[in-house]
């Protein structure tokens, strides 16, 4: 279909619409899908329409009446994820992005008290809209990007045309405090990559600076976010730029360093984001004679005495992995440095060594070509792949696995950045420069090297470097592992885990459902031992020693079962409140999700580590599938009162447990 552009077009396409959403509203189930097709090709064309937003608006109790989003998600708004929204408005077809479309006018409506819908407030619409809002502040722009010009029949205008209209009726305000309260929410979690949060900075820069936009310039959390990157310094106030930045250092005396210092320290701490402003000036300082400037990297860096001790013990090294890995190109590696001192990974004798190894590694072709495709070439790829090492030595919880199938691995690599190090350098070795990785299974050795791909069938491209070079290896070790397991009694996780990660893992194994049948059987007895493995009540008081892989099963916002997920239980304790809580690792990027039920995983504010995410134990118990324990250690199963696990029982059967036979 065409999408008109006239006065004329409009009018002749609402009376078609209107004429559709009459049959719909008639039409038997049989008929209907056809006929809600048909309504919403229609849409996509008025609301391409000059005024087509302000018509399907004022029909919003109409198309709503007739049944456009029956059997659908869009019936249960309580349930949509902006993210989700985003991704049908700007990537879907004409019907999908129009359904997306009348479901946001829809929010609107509820949100401005024009519409009552049964299943959403007028607060929750507002907040959901300015989320969306939020993540398509590109669209402030008068220019389409190229990905939105290219689409079919104006569907990227048509957006952009939806997009003002909701903004005309919400105001930039409110908006630019969504969006910043979503960075905020993701950089306490503390990732390695930052590419997404510095452009959504630029997004809040662009919004905060604007002379047209009215209600924005008092927004202090925004400004800090902007002047963590663009202004965290005297010097580079105004955002100078880097070449006029490192002309004005030349000029500074040692008090003038001194507030410099200080000040991109105070900055990347707070935010967890490096300027690039920073790497000039620590640059500088290691570029002064006589090695002058070296007194202020610890200031800098933002040290503690612990990470000034590790300094100060391994000068010579730290200094060269400055020399060698912080560019503007790779900023972001400072923060992983100054967070590996403060950790005292250095400390480890092997750990020092494999990184002097590492700085030195001559990294095979294939290894090089893959950083240069995702890294580009500003740098030499063994700059970007030793400036991923350091951010995940100093941050084992900031890995995620982008958007791949691979949370075994990812695993993996935050257990081996937290607990082996000196074995991670090692692997980083064998992949980056012999591209093979060598382990073993149960006496017998294995070679990544010619095994089909595992689970990600393609390289994965949205990770951190080291991610980038490791894990296909580490993906297709693990599914040999299986393949190596044959028919077992059990899931083969049982045997796999201990083999693949380390000899930390607990020898002993608990999965809720027959791995052969699927069916069910004493989930209570389940989950009665897991409160003697794990909660401290019932375990003696022993902690988590070290961080232990296990599985749950993932659910929507609207507790629909959608597979299973591997994470690794990081520790148990009480939080501020006195609830006991489960704290985990969860290598999906971000931690903070809505598994339906009331049950939401958080990232801050009950006692969460950077990176880190939790439940109340119960809540984390509903969702459990496998889990590792030591089977010497004996806890108080008996102690846990039925009513208890009744909850938790009915929680996970009114959940993914539908979609499992029960004994």
């Amino acid at each position: 279909m065409t999408m008109p552009n006239d006065k004329h077009d409009l009018a002749t396409l609402t009376a078609t619409f209107d004429a559709k959403l009459a049959q719909l509203g008639e039409a038997g189930e049989d008929s209907r899908k056809a006929i809600n097709t048909e309504v919403l090709e229609h849409a996509a064309a008025i609301l391409a329409c000059d005024g087509g937003p302000q018509a399907l608006y004022e029909r919003v109790a109409a198309y709503e009446r007739a049944g456009v989003f029956a059997h659908s998600d869009w019936g249960r708004p309580a349930i949509l994820q902006p993210a989700l929204a985003v991704r049908s408005l700007r990537q879907g077809d004409a019907v999908l992005t129009a359904m997306e479309a009348l479901s946001e006018l829809r929010l609107l409506a509820v949100a401005r008290g024009d519409y009552r819908h049964p299943g959403m407030t007028a607060e929750r619409a507002r907040n959901f809209l300015t989320q969306v809002m939020a993540l398509n502040l590109d669209l402030l722009s008068g220019t389409l990007s190229e990905a939105d010009r290219e689409r079919p029949d104006n569907l990227g205008g048509a957006v952009q045309a939806l997009y003002h209209y909701q903004l005309e009726h919400m105001g930039y305000e409110s908006i630019l405090d969504s969006l910043v309260a979503e960075v905020w929410r993701i950089l306490a979690q503390r990732p390695i990559q930052v590419d997404d949060v510095r452009q959504m900075v630029i997004q809040i820069a662009t919004c905060l600076y604007d002379p047209d936009i009215e209600g924005t310039t008092g927004n202090n959390d925004a400004r800090r976010l902007v002047e963590s990157l663009f202004a965290p310094s005297p010097g580079c106030a105004e955002d100078p730029g880097v070449a006029v930045y490192a002309e004005r250092l030349q000029a500074m005396d040692h008090d003038g360093l001194t507030t410099e210092a200080v000040g991109f320290a105070r900055a990347m701490h707070d935010t967890g984001l490096a300027s690039v402003y920073h790497a000039v000036l620590l640059r500088h300082l290691r570029g002064l004679p006589d090695g002058s400037g070296d007194a202020l990297v610890p200031l800098a860096l933002g040290l503690s005495q612990t990470g000034q001790d590790a300094l100060l013990c391994y000068r010579q090294l730290v200094h060269t992995l400055i020399d060698e890995t912080v560019f503007v190109e790779t900023a972001q590696a400072i923060y992983g440095l100054a967070l590996l001192l403060e950790r005292g990974v250095l400390f480890s004798t092997p750990v020092a060594a494999g990184l002097w190894r590492q700085i030195g590694l001559k990294l095979s072709p294939a290894t090089e070509e893959n950083i240069r495709m995702v890294c580009g070439e500003a740098q030499p790829p063994r700059v970007f792949l030793l400036a991923g090492v350091l951010g995940l030595l100093g941050q084992p919880l900031g890995v995620g696995q982008g958007n791949n199938p691979t949370c075994q691995s990812v695993i993996g690599l935050s257990m081996w950045a937290d607990n082996d190090p000196d074995y991670l350098l090692q692997l980083v070795t064998w992949a980056a420069r012999d591209d093979e990785v060598l382990t073993r299974f149960e006496g017998e050795p294995i070679s990544s090297k010619g095994l089909e791909a595992g689970l990600a069938k393609e390289a994965p491209l949205d990770v951190d470097p080291v991610s980038l070079v490791l894990v296909p290896h580490l993906d297709r070790l693990y599914i040999e592992m299986g393949r190596l397991c044959g028919e077992r009694d059990n899931d083969l996780h049982r045997w796999i885990n201990p083999e693949f990660y380390g000899w930390w893992v607990g020898q002993g194994f608990a999965v809720v459902a027959d791995p052969k049948t699927g069916a069910i059987g004493d989930h209570a007895g389940f989950i009665r031992h897991f409160y003697a493995c794990y909660h401290p009540y019932y375990n003696g008081n022993v902690p988590v020693i070290h961080s232990q892989p296990a599985g749950i099963a993932v659910t929507d916002s609207a507790a629909r079962y959608v597979g299973r997920h591997a994470i690794a239980i990081l520790r148990v304790a009480l939080d501020p409140d006195g609830d006991m809580r489960v704290y985990f690792f969860n290598p999906n990027n971000d931690s903070g999700q809505d598994w339906g039920q009331g049950i939401v995983t958080t990232t801050e504010g009950h006692g969460e580590l950077p990176g880190e995410a939790s439940l109340p134990f119960a809540e984390f118990a509903s969702r459990l599938f496998v889990y590792h324990y030591d089977p010497l250690e004996h806890g108080n199963a008996d102690g846990v009162t039925d009513e208890e696990l009744e909850r938790i029982v009915t929680l996970a059967y009114d959940s993914w447990g539908k979609e499992f036979d029960t004994e």
